[in-house]
C-alpha cells in the first residue's frame, strides 16, 4: 500500500476516536473489528421505501436526524426519511444526549404533512411507540412494552425511544418529524444515564437493512390508523401494552410531583392518574414518569 505502520496506526486511532468502533491488532496482519459491523445499504433501502411514497437522505454521520429532517423540510418534498450511522449530538425527551455509536443502532426521522393542525397529533407519539413494539415484536424481542408517553422498554429496560417535533402553523398545515432511536447491536455504552438494553441482548445480531424495513410498513400502518381514526382507535391496544399499567407511580412535571396508580390514558393519550381517590389527565412534553419502588 505505500503506507508506513505508523500512519496505519495514526488512522486506526483517528477511526476508533469519531466512531467509537473497537479494533484490536492481528500480529503480522493488521486491524480487525472486535465484532462484526452492518451497514445501512442506502441504495437497497431506498428501493424499498419507494413502496410507501417515501424518499430516503442517508448520513454516514450527521448531528441528529430530527435536526436534518427540520432543515430539509423547505426543501424537500414529504414524506421523507431521515437515517444516518452515527449522530453527534442526538437528540431525546427534556434536551437529553440520545448515545449513538457509529453502526450499531437505527437513528431515524420520517418528515410528513399534517392538515389540521396540532389537534391532529393528539397521541401520535402514542401510535408511534405501538408502531416500534410491533416492529420488534416481529423482529423476535417478545418481552417489548410501552412506558408513557414515548420510551420502548424490553424486559424492563429502555430499548426504544421517539421524539416528536412540529413545524408551521399549529391551527392548519404543519409539518411533524417523528424521531425514534432503537438500541439494536449495541452491547456496551458510555454516557447513558438509565437501564438499557439492546436487540442483541434479546436475539443475537440483527439486519439493520431488514430492520428499518419492518420498522416502515409498522410506521405506515398505525399513522393511517392514527390519521383516519385518531388515537381512540389504538388506545385499548396502548393501554394492554403500558408496563406499569395499574401500578403506583409518581409524575415529575418540572414543578410538582404527582403520586398515583396509573388507569391509564384518554382519548387525546394523556395519562390518567388515580391520585387520593381523584382521577387526573396530564398532558404536556416535560413530563417525567417513574415507578414507585
Amino acid at each position: 500500500m505505500g503506507v508506513s505502520r505508523s500512519a496505519v496506526w495514526k488512522h486506526v486511532q483517528r477511526l476508533q476516536e469519531e466512531t467509537s468502533l473497537s479494533l484490536y491488532k492481528v500480529p503480522g496482519r493488521g486491524y480487525r473489528l472486535a465484532e462484526p459491523l452492518s451497514l445501512l445499504n442506502g441504495e437497497e433501502l431506498a428501493s424499498q421505501l419507494v413502496r410507501f411514497g417515501w424518499t430516503l437522505h442517508l448520513y454516514d454521520a450527521i448531528d441528529s436526524t430530527n435536526a436534518e429532517a427540520l432543515r430539509l423540510l423547505p426543501l424537500e418534498r414529504t414524506p421523507f426519511l431521515v437515517m444516518a450511522e452515527t449522530q453527534t449530538a442526538g437528540r431525546g425527551r427534556r434536551g437529553r444526549l440520545w448515545v449513538s455509536p457509529f453502526g450499531q443502532n437505527l437513528y431515524c426521522s420520517l418528515a410528513f404533512k399534517v392538515h389540521g393542525g396540532a389537534r391532529q397529533l393528539s397521541g401520535m407519539s402514542l401510535a408511534v411507540g405501538l408502531a416500534v413494539m410491533h416492529a420488534l415484536r416481529l423482529a423476535g424481542v417478545t418481552q417489548v412494552g410501552l412506558k408513557w408517553p414515548n420510551d420502548v422498554y424490553a424486559d424492563g429496560r429502555k430499548i426504544a425511544g421517539i421524539l416528536l417535533e412540529l413545524t408551521g402553523d399549529p391551527a392548519d398545515v404543519c409539518h411533524v418529524v417523528v424521531g425514534i432511536g432503537i438500541n439494536v447491536n449495541m452491547s456496551s455504552a458510555e454516557g447513558i444515564d438509565q437501564r438499557w438494553t439492546s436487540m442483541k441482548e434479546h436475539i443475537g445480531m440483527v439486519d439493520r437493512n431488514a430492520l428499518v424495513v419492518t420498522l416502515a410498513e409498522a410506521l405506515k400502518r398505525y399513522l393511517e390508523r392514527h390519521a383516519s381514526m385518531g388515537f381512540s382507535a389504538l388506545k385499548d391496544e396502548w393501554e394492554a401494552s403500558h408496563i406499569w399499567q395499574g401500578q403506583k407511580c409518581t409524575l415529575s412535571t418540572g414543578a410538582h410531583d404527582y403520586s398515583g396508580v396509573v388507569v391509564g390514558v384518554d382519548q387525546q393519550g394523556g395519562l390518567k392518574l388515580m391520585i387520593e381517590g381523584s382521577e387526573r389527565v396530564f398532558n404536556g412534553g416535560e413530563l417525567s414518569l417513574r415507578l414507585d419502588r
